[in-house]
């Protein structure tokens, strides 16, 4: 098969380790971000979503065993895309409205000589329905749950893993770049965003999401709308161009027209603030100590440090004014990902 790396980029060194620390034989992937991470390709637009219902029919699922070959468990739509795509190479298709992935994933765990082994499974994405037939049919196995697992595999990137996120990141900069000036007054929200999401895709990305809305549009995240752009609003943004299953994901403030001076302040407050948060992150930081520095209302509970290899999307932002980039932890000093949109002055349009 071939894919756009050539090679598995995932950081299958630091899966196969914690693993090995917390005894686990065999991980079966349901999530949509943990079935992309060890596939090695992003199902697109409806295929998508069927990733994320847990009582979907159409279920896909990921055998990766300590030892032995990777084995994906797909129905009839999904298998051809994988057959293209992904870095691994076995593939069985399964009939998902005439027999339940499961049972094909456990013939898979026999055949590895795993049934009676410690499996892990993703429990925040599995179904009650699911999770009670899965103890039915291994019932020799030890069941555990393996979702903090596969998030701390995630957590640290491999030097292609980076390389990736940097190439998706430029393309979604290239993308605002090229329509974000061009918007004038009387465009619309609908208008402006269906031309990002356009050059987006035009430029390669397998599919991309976001929003986009005026200052005066009281209802952020409701999605666009025919509100036309007056000058000196500002125009929120907040998008996600996947480019072979690796994000591009930044905000950029942006005014219509010339801003006042309070919007040029409010402006360089926020960016100010914004960078000082970049520079915090570096290896052993606490990730509520870095929250606190931007807000200082957040809860102490759940805090953990950054680790050198992370990548840490921030945003710190004060209503509509939302600057937002992923930031790779080194040793030296924190290195952005998405450099091209220079966000040393607010971007004018039109």
């Amino acid at each position: 098969m071939s894919n756009a790396y050539g090679k598995i980029i995932a950081n299958v060194e630091r899966l196969h380790r914690l693993m090995d620390e917390a005894g686990v034989s065999a991980i079966v992937a349901r999530s949509g971000k943990n079935f992309t991470y060890l596939a090695g390709f992003a199902y697109p637009g409806t295929l998508a979503r069927h990733l994320e219902f847990p009582d979907s029919p159409r279920e896909v699922l990921l055998v990766w065993p300590r030892t032995g070959e990777p084995v994906m468990l797909l129905n009839s739509y999904a298998a051809p895309l994988a057959r293209r795509d992904s870095w691994l190479e076995r593939i069985e298709v399964v009939d998902d409205y005439a027999e339940s992935p499961y049972e094909r994933a456990v013939d898979v765990l026999r055949q590895l000589g795993l049934a009676e082994e410690t499996i892990g499974f993703e429990k925040s994405y599995v179904s009650a329905n699911r999770w009670e037939e899965i103890g039915g049919l291994l019932p020799r196995a030890r069941i555990v749950d393996s979702t903090e697992l596969m998030d701390r595999v995630r957590w640290i990137k491999t030097p292609e893993e980076v390389a990736a996120l940097e190439a998706g990141a430029r393309l979604l900069d290239e993308a605002y770049l090229e329509v974000l000036p061009t918007v004038r007054p009387g465009d619309t929200e609908r208008l402006a965003h269906s031309r990002i999401i356009e050059s987006c895709l035009r430029r390669g990305a397998n599919w991309a999401h976001g929003i986009l809305n005026s200052s005066r549009n009281t209802v952020a995240y409701g999605g666009e709308s025919d509100m036309a752009f007056e000058a000196g609003d500002i125009i929120r943004n907040d998008y996600v161009a996947y480019l072979n299953g690796y994000p591009g994901h930044q905000s950029r403030s942006v005014c219509v027209g010339a801003p006042s001076d309070e919007q040029k302040r409010i402006y360089r407050v926020t960016r100010d603030i914004y960078r000082a948060t970049i520079e915090r992150c570096r290896p052993g930081a606490r990730t509520a100590d870095i929250y606190h520095f931007a807000n200082d209302s957040f809860h102490e509970a759940g805090t953990r440090a950054l680790e050198e290899g992370m990548v840490v999307a921030l945003e710190p932002h004060i209503g509509y004014w939302h600057l937002q980039d992923m930031v790779l932890v080194t040793d030296d000093s924190p290195r952005l990902l998405s450099p091209l949109f220079n966000t040393d002055e607010m971007l004018v349009a039109g």
